[in-house]
């Protein structure tokens, strides 16, 4: 006995959209898979109606075509350009690894964009800060808010050793700080900016976005805590469907156990209870 998987057309997932669904899983084309450094790479596809609805530190889940991998693999989306999207990853198994095989002319099975994203619509100076791959929604974050009046936005971006997202938030962000191991981490970027004077910029208020490694999160989210500085946190953890069926990426609130995928990712310090 054989199965069928639905892969619903361009016109299919577009006739959707504008009659007010949500579309499903389906195919789309992958235009260009990048190696940005070592086990990084930067794939692009085509799909209008992410591209047109994805809100920073929203996702994308990317199926495997190995029928007995089940589960996606779920990615922050990094840029869109026109009706093009992009993700960045690091190869970390065999799925990953299938990916960063793909080439222009090959098709992925995606769902999205789901989760809650940032919240920016207010007029401030977002910090975003990030840690290794916590950094691409904090480009598209940067590519969101360099559209919006009255706000102005700092990357602030840690890695293991080469900048491999920095060339990117660059086209975007008001200004970019970027440390490796070797000479610190991102709170003594936060520090150095308290210092000089770049935290706090054109009388707006402060607001913290940032997304990365677990203990990276917890430090930033209690430097912000004991200035008074708002902090949002895009929470990373294993996912199973990634719509909060599945019940596999919990995490602790002061509300009780929530899910990342569809309560989050985004979660503010008071939530988590991350505050000083």
């Amino acid at each position: 006995m054989t199965t069928a998987t639905f892969h619903p057309t361009g016109d299919v997932v577009a006739q959707a959209a504008e009659a007010g669904y949500f579309p499903g899983r389906h195919a789309v084309e992958v235009t260009a898979v990048e190696r940005l450094t070592d086990g990084v790479y930067r794939m692009t596809f085509r799909d209008a109606y992410i591209a047109a609805h994805a809100r920073p530190a929203q996702f994308v889940n990317l199926f495997s075509k190995d029928p007995m991998k089940l589960l996606p693999r779920p990615f922050g989306v990094s840029e869109t350009d026109g009706d093009l999207v992009s993700v960045i990853f690091a190869v970390v198994g065999k799925g990953t690894d299938e990916f960063s095989r793909m080439r222009a002319g090959d098709t992925v099975d995606v769902l999205g964009p789901l989760g809650r994203p940032f919240d920016v619509k207010k007029p401030a100076h977002y910090v975003l800060v990030g840690g290794g791959l916590g950094v691409p929604p904090l480009i598209y974050a940067a590519q969101s808010l360099a559209a919006a009046e009255g706000s102005r936005t700092s990357a602030v971006f840690g890695y293991r050793n080469e900048r491999f997202a920095d060339a990117y938030v660059a086209r975007h962000a008001d200004a970019t700080y970027s440390i490796d191991e070797s000479e610190g981490n991102v709170v003594t970027l936060l520090d150095r900016m308290e210092s000089d004077g770049t935290l706090h910029v054109d009388g707006l208020d402060t607001v913290i976005l940032s997304c990365g490694p677990l203990p990276m999160m917890k430090a930033v989210s209690l430097w912000a805590s004991k200035r008074g500085i708002a902090c949002q946190l895009s929470m990373e953890q294993r996912m199973g469907c990634g719509y909060g069926t599945c019940v596999v990426c919990v995490v602790d609130t002061v509300d009780g156990r929530k899910k990342v995928c569809s309560d989050g990712p985004v979660f503010t310090s008071a939530q988590l209870g991350w505050e000083a």
